[in-house]
């Protein structure tokens, strides 16, 4: 995998975040940052999916985490080997990379075994010795490749089977006592300008006959090795040299080790801490779902900056960022909320804007950078704009905002109070999820006083839906809440007709209590003229949290 630049707005996204992503990553593209891609850290909400839809923009990548896995520790194009391509070949392929190990596949690409310096020292150790009968598995395609063989007469040419190797060194009655002890039908004789063990050989039906230092052979002697299907060649190497390489002839796959375990791409970076430790080489192959090698990993490489680097944007603090995220480098931040607690290692561009919208900022950096905006991204962020504002009638709504969204409607052609009716109408389909879906759309988790809350946001045109949900989304609260001991878990529906708020809260009693806003029902509230969360609300709960902590 090569290095990637996600662009990523807060868990459980809203539109602002989502827009705001996959914008911002069009821009970095025309900046000439053609490894920035839009994700997302959550399920895209109804309205955002319409918006995606109607403009025809890609819904951006979900990552469901960003807790270090072995992808994002590769770098580059998987080097492999088949398995039916000769040791010789495998080595040399080795050197040209400069890889000290070869994960061997099929032709598929699938995973089947390791080749590595150590176990082919162990193999030629266990097979090269004078005190056992040592065959290898070869064939004679096998062997003119690696000998670089002129081929003479050929019989069975692509049969793999053992075969032992016999040089013919000694006088030939020692040479014929020699060669009756092997397996006749399979074996290799290297033998030079020795016309009488030629002749011997061939009449004994041997495998093959490798001549050496280019020799020739007779024309009788050519007829015979075809009337016995002897297979002759000519390679132009001495004895020594010869009879070495033939054991390079054997299929890379015969020399794998299978014990190397097959990690995969998902593979999280605690999960291969082990079987690495145990590894040879120190390495293990990974591979895709299929079982195709996507590359190797080191243990080196787990010390290494990952392939992964972020832009966050629509947020800034670590509580409401995709999980994971601490172990990344992030280049930048496109913000409108308040500051949270970040901090980083080296500089970074943060951009943080007393505006309604995420997406306001980025419209104007477009403007700012001169570059061109599409009639399909000056939409989106249209949208965006009008989703995060409600329709421009939010506390939040600033005089650039306006501006900026009557910029982008000349551009798109697309009436601002018409375009945000739409918007409204297709928010409400929200009232139908089930609560435990209702309660984690654009839910952002905060820290005050070292309390963790939430705060989910919702809106729509019918509130009463909701409020007849009451116990059910309380319910549903209540499970939230105790999953992660919040203080409390609260979700605001904001009305985008009256431009008032309907607060669900479950939580502990110590700040339940603490409560003053005025009681609609059993564990909701009516919050008159709130319809931010960011500007209205948080405030409000962050002064009782102050309040119950200095009790």
């Amino acid at each position: 995998m090569n290095k990637r630049v996600y662009v990523i707005g807060h868990r459980n996204p809203d539109t602002d975040s989502v827009v705001s992503a996959a914008a911002y990553a069009r821009l970095k593209q025309a900046q000439g940052m053609t490894n920035c891609f839009a994700a997302r850290a959550g399920k895209i909400n109804p309205q955002t999916e319409y918006i995606l839809d109607r403009f025809n923009i890609p819904v951006p990548e979900y990552l469901p985490d960003l807790i270090p896995r072995a992808e994002y520790y590769l770098n580059g194009e998987p080097v492999t080997v088949g398995a039916d391509v000769t040791l010789w070949d495998a080595l040399e392929r080795m050197q040209q990379e400069g890889v000290r190990v070869l994960p061997i596949v099929d032709r598929n690409g699938v995973y089947q075994s390791m080749l590595h310096y150590k176990n082919f020292a162990r193999y030629i150790i266990a097979n090269i010795n004078p005190n056992k009968k040592s065959s290898f598995p070869v064939s004679i395609d096998y062997l003119v490749r690696t000998l670089r063989a002129q081929p003479v007469t050929l019989f069975d040419n692509r049969e793999v089977r053992k075969s032992p190797i016999v040089v013919a060194a000694s006088y030939n009655k020692y040479f014929r006592a020699h060669l009756e002890n092997k397996n006749i039908g399979d074996a290799l004789v290297v033998v030079g300008d020795r016309w009488d063990i030629q002749e011997f050989c061939i009449k004994r039906k041997v495998r093959a006959l490798i001549l050496t230092n280019s020799l020739g052979l007779g024309p009788d002697l050519a007829e015979l090795a075809r009337e016995n299907q002897v297979s002759v060649i000519s390679c132009p190497y001495d004895t020594s040299s010869t009879a070495m390489l033939i054991v390079y002839s054997v299929p890379a796959g015969a020399m794998g080790d299978e014990s190397v375990p097959l990690m995969h791409l998902t593979d999280t970076v605690k999960k291969l801490r082990e079987p690495l430790s145990h590894a040879p080489s120190r390495c293990l192959p990974i591979a895709d779902d299929e079982g195709r090698v996507a590359g190797v990993i080191f243990e080196g490489d787990l010390i290494q900056e990952p392939n992964i680097e972020l832009i966050m944007v629509d947020h800034n603090e670590p509580s409401q960022a995709i999980e994971g995220i601490e172990h990344y480098k992030i280049l930048e931040v496109i913000d409108h909320h308040r500051l949270g607690n970040l901090s980083t290692r080296y500089p970074i561009t943060f951009i943080n804007k007393v505006v309604g919208a995420t997406c306001t900022i980025i419209a104007n950096l477009y403007r700012e950078q001169a570059l061109p905006l599409g009639k399909d991204i000056a939409s989106i962020l249209l949208c965006g704009i009008l989703a995060d504002t409600l329709s421009l009638h939010s506390a939040t709504t600033t005089d650039t905002d306006i501006e900026t969204a009557a910029y982008l409607s000349s551009l798109c052609g697309l009436d601002v109070q018409q375009l945000g009716r739409e918007l409204q109408t297709i928010a409400s389909r929200a009232n139908g999820l089930p609560a435990e879906e209702l309660v984690s759309l654009d839910m952002k988790e905060y820290t005050e006083q070292d309390f963790a809350f939430t705060v989910s946001q919702i809106e729509t045109d019918s509130p009463t839906d909701l409020a007849a949900r009451g116990t059910e989304i309380q319910a549903a609260l209540e499970t939230l809440c105790a999953s992660k001991n919040y203080l409390f878990s609260g979700l605001l529906v904001t009305d985008v007709t009256a431009l008032d708020s309907l607060l669900f809260i479950a939580g502990k009693k110590s700040f339940v209590s603490l409560l003053n806003f005025p009681k609609a029902d059993e564990g909701s509230y009516t919050l008159k003229e709130i319809v931010s969360r960011k500007k209205q609300l948080i405030p409000l709960l962050s002064e009782l949290i102050e309040k119950m902590a200095g009790i």
